[in-house]
C-alpha cells in the first residue's frame, strides 16, 4: 500500500528480526513487540518521555522550544498540564463540534468544485483537522495554506541517513521557531484581549497558583495544532486508500455506516501515522530478557506492535471488526492521545459525507498515491481520486 522504509519489514507481510535490537551506530535499542510496547507506555517512571535529555548537545532543541510541551514530560508535570486543557475535549464540547464538522466537510467539498477528479488530501483530508483544530485555539483557519507549506517542509525534512542528521534537526529548529513566532503573536494578544478559545484558556490558566509562560502556553498550543492535524488528515487519507484496496470489506461497509468507525481504527492500527514512539531509560531495566541500562534511548516500533498475530490474528489483513481498543496508534497510559474522540468524529462525519456525495469513488490509475518520504510516518502526500 505505502512505499516502506527496511526497517518496516512488517507493512511488508514480515515479522522483525527480534522483539527488541540494539542499534550499534546510533546506541539506540528498538522495541517491536505488543507486550514490551505496552510495559513501556505505561511505565513513565522507567521509560521517561523526556528523551531531549540524552540527546547531543547540537540535536537538542533549545529548552524554550520544549518547554510546555506534554509529549516530552512526565507525571506529575505532565498531569497538571493535561488537566488543563482537557477542558477544551470534555464529551458534550466534542459531540457539540459535529455540525461545524459537517458543514466543514460540505465546504471543502464545494470547494474543490463538480468535476469527475479530486485530490483528497489536498482538498479535504489535510484541511479539515487543520481548521477544527485552529479554530479549537481560537488562530485562523484561513492560514492553513500557509501552515501546510510549513507542515510539508518539517515532516520531509526528517532523513535517515545518519550524515543528514544536523541538517535536518537544523531545519526543523527553523520550522518550529516560525510556528512558535506565529502563535506567540496571538498569545500576546489574548492577554490583552481573552477570547472564548482554547488559546485564552490556556493563557489563564494556573498551575499551582502560577500562570503558564508564554513559551508554555505557545509550545502547548504548538503541539495541539501539529499533533491535532497529522494523525486525523493520515487517518482519512489512509482509510479510503483502504477501502480502495479492499473492495469486498469497502463495499460491506458502505452498506452498513455503522462499520465505519471500525475501518477507521483499523486502518489506523495497520497504518499508524506515527511510526514510533521514543522513550529514555531512568534506571536500569530489561525488556523481554535484553538487558537495557540507565539513559538509554528506546525505539518503540507501534506499527509493529499493531501487527502481533497472537493480538491481531492475520495481522495484515484489513479486517473492520477488531477490538478498536487494543491497537496502540492513540497511545497509551498518560500518553493517550488528548484528542482521540474529536479525530474520531472528523473521521466518522467526513467519510460518511464523503461517500454519500461519491458512492463510487475509486483511485486514480494514471496518478498513484505519493506517500510521506519519512519512516517515521505513515501517510499520504496526496490521493487522487476519480469521483464518479
Amino acid at each position: 500500500m505505502f512505499d516502506t522504509h527496511e526497517q518496516h519489514v512488517w507493512m511488508r507481510g514480515e515479522l522483525p528480526p527480534a522483539k527488541v535490537r540494539f542499534d550499534e551506530d546510533t546506541r539506540i535499542h528498538h522495541v517491536y513487540g505488543y507486550d514490551d510496547a505496552q510495559k513501556i507506555m505505561l511505565d513513565p517512571a522507567t521509560f521517561s518521555s523526556n528523551s531531549q535529555r540524552l540527546m547531543p548537545s547540537k540535536f537538542k532543541f533549545a529548552t524554550e522550544l520544549t518547554d510546555g510541551n506534554m509529549v516530552r514530560l512526565d507525571p506529575p508535570e505532565h498531569t497538571q498540564l493535561r488537566k488543563i486543557v482537557n477542558r477544551g475535549f470534555t464529551p458534550r464540547m466534542v459531540a457539540d463540534l459535529e455540525p461545524r464538522v459537517a458543514a466543514l466537510t460540505h465546504e471543502l467539498l464545494d470547494e474543490a468544485g463538480d468535476g469527475d477528479r479530486m485530490d483528497l488530501v489536498e482538498s479535504l483530508a489535510y484541511p479539515l483537522p487543520v481548521i477544527v483544530i485552529a479554530e479549537m485555539l481560537g488562530v485562523p483557519g484561513s492560514d492553513r495554506v500557509w501552515f501546510k507549506q510549513l507542515m510539508t517542509k518539517h515532516l520531509n525534512s526528517d532523513k535517515d541517513a545518519l550524515e543528514d542528521v544536523a541538517a535536518a534537526m537544523e531545519q526543523r529548529v527553523a520550522d518550529i521557531k516560525q510556528l512558535r513566532a506565529y502563535l506567540l503573536e496571538h498569545t500576546t494578544d489574548r492577554r490583552r484581549s481573552p477570547r472564548d478559545d482554547m488559546l485564552t484558556a490556556l493563557v489563564q490558566a494556573e498551575v499551582d497558583g502560577e500562570r503558564l509562560t508564554d513559551a508554555q502556553v505557545v509550545n502547548f498550543a504548538n503541539l495541539m495544532l501539529i499533533a491535532g492535524h497529522v494523525t486525523t488528515a493520515s487517518m482519512l487519507a489512509n482509510t479510503v486508500l483502504a477501502l480502495d484496496i479492499n473492495p469486498v470489506q469497502a463495499k460491506r461497509i458502505l452498506d452498513d455506516r455503522t462499520l465505519l468507525p471500525g475501518a477507521l481504527e483499523e486502518s489506523l492500527r495497520m497504518y499508524p501515522p506515527f511510526q514510533r514512539i521514543i522513550r529514555a531509560t531512568m534506571v536500569d531495566t530489561e525488556v523481554s530478557g535484553h538487558a537495557i541500562p540507565r539513559d538509554r534511548l528506546v525505539s518503540v516500533w507501534i506499527g509493529a506492535a499493531n501487527r502481533e498475530e497472537r493480538i491481531f490474528p492475520n495481522p495484515h489483513e484489513f479486517d473492520p471488526n477488531r477490538d478498536i481498543n487494543l491497537h496502540l496508534s492513540w497511545g497509551l497510559g498518560v500518553h493517550f492521545c488528548l484528542g482521540t474522540s474529536v479525530s474520531r468524529l472528523e473521521g466518522r462525519v467526513a467519510l460518511n459525507i464523503l461517500y454519500d456525495r461519491y458512492p463510487d469513488l475509486r483511485t486514480d490509475p494514471e496518478r498513484p498515491p505519493v506517500s510521506q518520504p519519512s519512516p517515521d510516518f505513515t501517510g499520504l502526500q496526496s490521493l487522487p481520486l476519480i469521483l464518479r
